[in-house]
């Protein structure tokens, strides 16, 4: 019923119901028919393919710059984690972007905090909720519901910390229970998270790669495969196994992560909210945009909107900094224009074309 993906057994266990390789759809052909409100984007998936040589090579310059930073605030965020919870730990990182941080988290819990910990990798898609039925197997294990922390990359706009908010209040209510629907991420752009390591658009590692750093699972889907009782599914991209970094990943930042915890405090996230809801709202008068969804702030968003969605334009702060290189690179391949902005609060911000004018 779960499963590990490319991960070790001990590391995460995937609550997901595994799909065959069919039924994509065209980016272009996905793009129209979300913004015609024909399907919801958790309906479908576009194909993958496997990163090319050039590409893996920026993703290794990637950990070279930032993997021992994003080491230390994974051990920053177990350390925040460890101190919130009393007694095991039960981790629930969203899939698939949260899954890398969690395997990290539940390793330098045990191995730095000296907690037991387990984890768990669910489904939550957006105007859809949190995957109940994977929650309801995670409680039926004997975790219990105060032992939960969710877990994920980053935030971008706060749109997943405000679904995942909605959809835990829900489950409490249903289920009598009380879980705290705070979400952990590395660094919060929106200042919507719970508790976060950084309030800093840095180049996160893993927000460069799709399957290959995400246990070779494809982005979740939610549509007439799955059944009421059925976990929210997936594909499981086997074919991608000769280039998949994701066990690698995950022990190149055990390994980096500091032995002994020098935590701080929790980042103040009130200035972030405020920076963010003030660039969506020049942005989206200056580009003429009436929809906010076609505006992706922050390198990992935008990284996502030229891997699997049709762009419109990419804003960088600084054309030649480091940590958008894959991006200067992704928009050559795909014909993307280019726009610096020195005043953008983020490295990156992606915009997504409307259908209108495609």
């Amino acid at each position: 019923m779960s499963f590990a993906g490319s991960y070790l057994d001990s590391d995460v266990r995937f609550l997901l119901k595994r799909l065959p390789l069919a039924d994509f759809v065209d980016v272009k052909e996905k793009e129209a028919l979300i913004q015609s409100g024909r399907r919801h984007y958790s309906e479908m998936l576009s194909p993958e393919r496997a990163p090319s040589a050039r590409y893996l090579a920026l993703f290794e310059q990637a950990c070279r710059l930032n993997g021992e930073r994003m080491a230390r605030d994974c051990l920053r965020l177990a350390s925040f984690i460890a101190a919130r919870r009393s007694g095991a730990i039960t981790l629930v990182s969203l899939a698939r972007g949260g899954t890398p941080i969690g395997v990290v988290l539940k390793r330098l819990l045990e191995r730095v905090c000296g907690r037991e910990a387990t984890h768990y990798s669910v489904s939550i898609v957006r105007d859809r909720g949190i995957d109940a039925n994977a929650l309801r197997h995670i409680l039926a294990q004997g975790h219990a519901p105060e032992s939960i922390a969710f877990v994920d990359g980053w935030t971008g706009k706060g749109v997943i910390a405000r679904e995942l908010a909605g959809s835990i209040a829900r489950v409490n209510a249903q289920q009598g229970v009380d879980i705290d629907p705070g979400l952990h991420v590395l660094s919060d752009l929106a200042g919507a998270a719970a508790v976060a390591a950084s309030c800093e658009d840095y180049l996160i590692p893993s927000s460069i790669l799709n399957a290959t750093v995400s246990g070779l699972v494809s982005r979740s889907v939610l549509n007439e495969a799955i059944g009421p009782e059925d976990f929210h599914g997936c594909v499981l991209y086997e074919d991608f196994a000769s280039e998949d970094r994701s066990r690698g990943f995950v022990d190149m930042l055990d390994a980096l992560a500091p032995a002994h915890i020098d935590a701080g405090e929790p980042v103040d996230a009130h200035a972030a909210a405020m920076r963010s809801q003030a660039y969506l709202e020049s942005a989206r008068s200056r580009y003429g945009i009436a929809d906010v969804n076609l505006i992706k702030p922050g390198i990992g968003e935008a990284t996502r909107v030229l891997l699997r969605r049709v762009p419109r334009l990419l804003l960088l702060r600084e054309l030649h900094h480091p940590a958008v290189a894959h991006l200067r690179l992704l928009a050559e391949e795909k014909d993307v224009p280019v726009e610096v902005d020195p005043a953008l609060p983020y490295q990156a911000v992606s915009l997504i074309r409307s259908a209108s004018d495609a």
